[in-house]
């Protein structure tokens, strides 16, 4: 997953905030997003501090 982007919607719980730590863990680039953007820059914020 190096070298690529991935948009996440709705990665804010759930589903898609495991597939957003995932490929992150793969080593993707992630763009989170949500209806509630705190939420999202939470997401965001968990992955930086697990190096993504």
């Amino acid at each position: 997953m190096d070298e690529r982007t991935v948009v996440v919607t709705g990665s804010s719980k759930g589903i898609g905030k495991a597939l957003a730590k995932r490929f992150a863990a793969e080593g993707a680039t992630v763009v989170t997003n949500s209806r509630d953007g705190s939420r999202a820059e939470r997401v965001a914020e968990e992955i930086r501090a697990d190096g993504g």
